[in-house]
């Protein structure tokens, strides 16, 4: 079963691609950054994927597999993530702020990293340690989120600056998902089996890669088309 989810993600993350495309063949004002951002995350995050779904991108882990391909496909197309939402927090400003979108990538790939360590450790402690350090990166990431980038979208139009609070708090409910599963699924307590934690970072990622960049693009394009934006920073 556990195949059969990892091919249907593949599926989903095809269809983003092809959604993202006839969104950018129509791109209504909006950057061609925005669209290569989009379009860049189910496209590495399917290759990804697809690679688990021919046998590789696993490792033993003494008493669980470890699909450490999950952790290459996060540490580019999460970063992705957060570049699309600092995009919408500065599309109608002349500086993208390019220090604060370096911090949340270096936190990005500072929780990876620790959630990949983790599920290597052969003892419980470090295991729970590296979790614990992800967990703090997590938070550092929605510090700048919800702090200093969110006082940024601020400076732009009303309905721009609702749109980025919109997406910053949606990307943020969903990113939660993530340490929740690890903890509950093979790689910490083990409460959940390799079936039901497959699919419940499938379903996850489809939300987030997918559902939240259509829901971003299409905010964005909605607004720009009603002139209540302007065009946007086309870098």
């Amino acid at each position: 079963m556990t195949g059969w989810w990892q091919w249907g993600y593949v599926a989903a993350m095809a269809a983003g691609v092809l959604l993202f495309l006839r969104l950018w063949a129509d791109p209504r004002g909006v950057p061609t950054v925005e669209y290569l951002v989009a379009l860049a995350v189910p496209l590495w995050s399917g290759l990804w994927y697809t690679l688990l779904s021919l046998g590789g991108g696993r490792a033993d882990g003494g008493d669980h597999t470890v699909y450490w391909a999950r952790y290459a496909d996060w540490a580019v197309s999460a970063s992705l993530l957060l570049t699309a939402l600092a995009l919408t927090a500065t599309h109608a400003l002349p500086h993208r702020h390019p220090r604060l979108l370096t911090a949340l990538v270096g936190a990005n790939l500072a929780m990876i990293l620790s959630g990949l360590l983790g599920d290597f450790a052969a003892e419980p402690w470090p295991r729970y340690l590296f979790f614990s350090l992800g967990a703090l990166a997590l938070l550092a990431i929605f510090a700048v989120i919800y702090g200093p980038l969110r006082a940024i979208a601020r400076r732009q139009p009303t309905a721009l600056y609702r749109a980025y609070r919109e997406a910053a708090l949606l990307l943020g409910v969903l990113w939660v998902g993530y340490p929740v599963f690890w903890l509950l699924g093979p790689s910490g307590v083990g409460l959940l089996g390799a079936t039901t934690d497959t699919a419940l970072f499938v379903l996850l990622s489809i939300a987030s890669k997918v559902g939240w960049g259509a829901l971003d693009l299409a905010r964005l394009r909605e607004l720009v088309g009603r002139g209540e934006l302007p065009l946007g920073n086309p870098g």
